[in-house]
């Protein structure tokens, strides 16, 4: 009995399963669920220098200790 691998077979490894599963689906329906799953924004002009200073002001503020990490909203005060 010849036991060679067909061309078009794919190999699933047990520890992936187990992991959570494996899903299947054709290309193109994997693209439409990526492009529902999350929104694009495209900002220009105002809006998007806006939003740049704003995340430079930030990322200014983080690396001087200006901000602390919250597990909740109620953690604010």
């Amino acid at each position: 009995m010849n036991h060679r691998a067909n061309k078009n077979s794919i190999v699933i490894l047990k520890e992936v399963i187990k992991k959570g599963g494996i899903v299947i689906l054709p290309l193109r329906e994997y693209q439409k669920l990526c492009e529902r799953a999350v929104p694009s924004y495209y900002l220009k002009g105002k809006e998007a220098r806006e939003l740049d200073r704003l995340v430079e002001r930030g990322l200014r503020d983080l690396k001087k200790g200006k901000c602390k990490s919250i597990k909740s909203l109620a953690d604010l005060d």
